[in-house]
């Protein structure tokens, strides 16, 4: 890999490893897939640092889901562009219904790189533990109806 101004990376990202995907900037850049790698915090320290010793601006993306907002958190705390997207939103071709890891992250490289894709709003960590302290007393809320309505039984 040569030295390049901009690289797009797509990750797929699950709780135990991440599939990676860079996109070189320009219409007619290379994409190619890197592999997955541990989801670790020094693993993508790591990988990001390799990254950015031969791109001069690194901007990344992955698809919201179970694996929260850490990541993005991390990648921004080391001073590059992240993007949270919606899986609702991100554009599929019809009757591609095939799903890898490896597709995925160079579907997302790629539409990164043609600005095609929608970022969702990201909380921060006070957001995000008033979230889970609302969800956490709800369902206690939900447990308790439960048992009441079992009692009268």
């Amino acid at each position: 890999m040569d030295h390049h101004t901009d690289a797009f990376v797509g990750l797929d990202t699950s709780k135990s490893r991440n599939a990676i995907a860079l996109a070189d900037g320009g219409r007619g850049g290379e994409v190619r897939y890197l592999g997955e790698f541990s989801a670790t915090q020094a693993a993508i320290r790591k990988l990001v640092a390799k990254l950015a010793a031969k791109c001069c601006h690194l901007t990344f993306c992955y698809e919201a889901g179970p694996t929260g907002y850490c990541l993005y958190r991390l990648l921004k705390s080391l001073g590059h562009d992240c993007l949270v997207v919606a899986p609702s939103l991100v554009p599929k071709k019809a009757g591609d219904r095939v799903k890898t890891n490896r597709r995925d992250a160079v579907s997302l490289a790629k539409l990164l790189r043609a600005g095609e894709l929608t970022a969702v709003w990201v909380p921060d960590e006070r957001h995000e533990a008033m979230r889970d302290l609302s969800r956490a007393r709800q369902a206690v809320k939900k447990d308790l109806q439960g048992k009441r309505q079992q009692s009268r039984h």
